[in-house]
């Protein structure tokens, strides 16, 4: 069965969001979200509506991949180089509360769990999700490119 691994993480992450904002009730974007920059290095606030949703789908797929992660971790991932006019460039962690309020919301939905001590990982429910998604995925992929029946 194909997982998360085996298809291209934009198209999967894509598919993910559009799910969460028609299925999930309980993932909505909080009042601030549309004011909101995504971290310091950030100079503007995301200019997609459905930018909550593109976040909380990644931030899914990342707790999947790499197994119990903490939010520091994912700050780290989702930084970036803040500008620092003529002075050199500097890395920037990304914001605190998006992750911890996206991640509270997929946990609430039952996506991902704490395990005390370790961070979040995902919950069976979770992993079932992204491996049908991924499935499906891969089935549309292999009728354009007949190439990957292969793997």
């Amino acid at each position: 069965m194909p997982t998360p691994y085996d298809v291209p993480p934009a198209i999967l992450i894509e598919r993910l969001a559009k799910y969460l904002k028609d299925n999930v009730d309980a993932i909505r974007p909080p009042e601030w979200s549309p004011y909101v920059k995504t971290g310091a290095h950030a100079e503007r606030p995301p200019q997609n509506p459905d930018w909550w949703y593109i976040r909380c789908a990644s931030l899914l797929r990342k707790v999947y991949m790499m197994g119990p992660t903490g939010i520091e971790h994912l700050r780290s991932e989702y930084g970036g180089r803040k500008n620092m006019g003529v002075r050199p460039e500097h890395a920037r962690k990304g914001s605190g509360a998006i992750i911890r309020r996206a991640l509270q919301q997929l946990e609430k939905a039952g996506f991902i769990e704490t395990v005390r001590g370790r961070g979040r990982v995902t919950t069976p429910e979770g992993r079932k999700l992204l491996d049908s998604l991924a499935a499906e995925i891969k089935k549309e992929l292999e009728k354009t490119i007949p190439e990957l029946t292969k793997y």
